[in-house]
């Protein structure tokens, strides 16, 4: 079997190009709502024995607290998370109590982070990011070093960023609509899942790089297109059959787990969709329109 995949790359560009443009609209619009982890604060997490009171119910019972902007988020059938300002213990067991007066009550979780150690996570945070995706950069780039004809082994770097790039932003344009609509907040779990969508979208480029190369040394194909394209062929059941895999696990954890593994789930499943997606219609067609560009004339 002999897919095109070259044939409609100019549909693909669209197609991601309008996902991307999407994605940072709704992050400039909506922005991102940062987790407790790293703005500091309290969170109560609570599981009541029989009926759950609705949002307004608990808004009403704490209005006289001045907690500020208190944010409420469901959690399974019975389970209630408040995430607040900063507030001392003798608060926050003040509020289980008036919360008692309501219904019967198991405390799940009771943390405080404040603000400097939210602070440090977050810029921890993004130098992870930034390591990560640089130690990418630099690998692909020594990867492919013996490979410089028609495409030098930095382009193939900068390939993979872009797609990448594509990844993430998709998912961060994902939760910054979550985030909006439904108080989605992007905690340290949902960084996490970002890292293992880089490090699961570069496996999948590089499986399909190697494969150009390997097809580049052996001669295989009479153009960089021609070779390209079998090189796509070669791999892409093999992939998308391990992502699948992956994507059955994390849609049972979405569905089965808790709160803080749904968003994790969901993070992954939106991110390892999107990493298979670009690793074949985005970076393999970008390498030959690069090389169109280069040579001045159509491949």
């Amino acid at each position: 079997m002999n897919i095109p995949f070259l044939k409609y790359r100019k549909i693909y560009f669209i197609f991601s190009g309008i996902l991307i443009l999407a994605s940072l609209v709704c992050l400039v619009v909506f922005g991102l709502r940062p987790g407790i982890d790293f703005v500091g604060g309290s969170l109560l997490e609570v599981e009541f024995e029989n009926r759950r009171p609705s949002s307004e119910e608990i808004r009403t019972e704490l209005k006289n607290f001045n907690l500020g902007d208190i944010i409420i988020q469901p959690t399974g059938e019975k389970g209630l998370i408040i995430r607040m300002k900063e507030t001392d213990t003798e608060t926050r067991e003040l509020i289980v109590r008036q919360l008692r007066t309501k219904a019967a009550l198991t405390v799940m979780r009771n943390d405080l982070i404040g603000p400097v150690i939210g602070r440090e996570l977050r810029e921890r945070a993004k130098i992870i990011v930034a390591l990560v995706v640089l130690a990418i950069a630099v690998y692909i780039a020594l990867a492919f070093r013996r490979v410089s004809k028609p495409i030098a082994s930095w382009q193939y770097s900068i390939v993979s960023l872009m797609a990448l790039f594509h990844d993430v932003l998709i998912v961060l344009g994902v939760f910054s609509i979550l985030g909006f609509f439904y108080y989605v907040e992007i905690t340290i779990p949902i960084v996490t899942a970002l890292l293992v969508v880089l490090g699961y979208s570069i496996n999948n480029t590089v499986v399909v790089f190697d494969r150009i190369r390997e097809n580049l040394v052996k001669r295989i194909g009479t153009t960089y297109q021609e070779t390209v394209n079998k090189s796509l062929n070669q791999t892409f059941f093999r992939s998308i059959n391990t992502s699948l895999t992956t994507l059955f696990v994390l849609i049972a954890i979405f569905f089965f787990g808790g709160v803080t593994l749904k968003y994790f789930a969901l993070a992954l499943i939106v991110g390892i969709t999107a990493g298979t997606y670009s690793s074949f219609f985005l970076a393999g067609p970008i390498l030959v329109s690069w090389l169109g560009l280069k040579t001045g004339r159509e491949v």
